[in-house]
């Protein structure tokens, strides 16, 4: 099967991951109570080892990433976004205009905070001694994001691949590895077939919400005339709708995010000639997700690494590129040609603001 897909057998290179719970386990143990005993000041650097460790022992072809951000850049951005939300908390106290004022401006800020963080991100990730780059605009990132953003919001979901086909293009056409770029066009009836089992699940849930709302008022009113609290029987009958809803609401997000990966993915290139590839499984990792918050609720946390590591592994498992001749030939040529950004000579540019 693989054969007849990629031409040869050996064009594929699949994604490995070698970490293991046990080891993540150590991190993790230390990260939290470190964040626990700093008040959550240490979380940045808490999120610099933890990406280390998964970036380090995620592999393909041979070679791991590796991610090269310091704990004092992740820091001063949280720092950054945590006295905005504060100052826009005062001022909302004492003048609701200048707090309305600076809500606006953080939504007319969001693209470029998007964007920057997009450039930190990629330019703080290397792969065999070369680092990734983004080089989107503020504007792409509007047109995407918020744009695309409110026209999901006010089609009730319909128009939401479209929206999801601008933000994947903004993101991969604007993404390089060192100097060469990476590109996707995914088309709208691909995504429209990976929208649809989404977009029914929520009709279904706003089916049953609307069922159970009727069933709980009428009931309600029932109480009220024979004596009984109907009020009350009203307030837990409403979170009794809203939970189920929010839950199948819930499952058809994740359907829909990871049927637009494998979309995306599969309909990427990478220097004009690699193809990028994904094949997750939507109904395998909706099992992940569910069992692994499970076991993490029923172990009171102290399974998450396990957790954190099978969602990982499984994600890099299934995602890969295919090569068209072989990967170290690429690497080779950018060395060669001087137009290698390598990890010991980029700056560290920027802050990263959490988006």
């Amino acid at each position: 099967m693989q054969e007849a897909v990629f031409g040869r057998a050996d064009a594929l290179r699949r994604g490995e991951f070698r970490g293991s719970a046990g080891e993540y386990f150590g991190i993790w143990i230390v990260n939290i109570l470190l964040t626990i005993v700093t008040v959550g000041i240490y979380s940045a650097w808490a999120k610099v080892r933890r990406n280390r460790y998964f970036y380090g022992n995620s592999f393909i072809d041979g070679h791991s990433f590796d991610y090269h951000a310091k704990g004092l850049q992740i820091f001063i951005g949280r720092a950054i976004v945590f006295g905005y939300i504060i100052g826009y908390n005062i001022l909302l106290t004492f003048s609701p205009i200048a707090g309305g004022i600076l809500a606006l401006l953080m939504f007319v800020l969001l693209p470029w905070i998007v964007m920057r963080s997009l450039r930190f991100n990629a330019r703080v990730t290397s792969y065999r001694n070369i680092r990734f780059d983004f080089v989107g605009k503020t504007w792409g990132a509007f047109v995407a994001i918020i744009f695309g953003g409110l026209i999901a919001f006010f089609s009730l979901g319909i128009l939401a691949p479209f929206a999801s086909r601008w933000l994947y293009r903004y993101i991969f056409n604007n993404l390089r590895y060192g100097d060469r770029a990476f590109e996707t066009d995914p088309k709208i009836g691909a995504l429209y077939r990976v929208w649809l089992p989404a977009f029914l699940l929520m009709l279904v849930g706003a089916a049953v919400g609307g069922a159970l709302f009727v069933l709980i008022y009428y009931g309600a009113v029932a109480s009220a005339d024979s004596g009984m609290d109907g009020e009350a029987l009203l307030v837990l009958g409403i979170y009794g709708t809203v939970i189920p809803v929010l839950l199948l609401w819930g499952v058809a997000a994740i359907f829909y995010r990871i049927g637009v990966r494998n979309v995306v993915m599969n309909s990427a290139r990478f220097d004009t000639r690699h193809s990028l590839f994904s094949d997750l499984g939507r109904l395998r990792y909706f099992w992940i997700v569910v069992s692994n918050l499970v076991v993490t609720i029923l172990t009171l946390s102290l399974m998450r690494p396990w957790a954190a590591v099978r969602e990982h592994r499984y994600v890099v498992e299934h995602s890969g590129i295919v090569v068209d001749g072989e990967l170290g030939d690429v690497v080779s040529s950018m060395h060669a040609s001087g137009s290698a950004l390598t990890a010991e000579y980029l700056d560290l540019e920027g802050f990263d603001f959490g988006f």
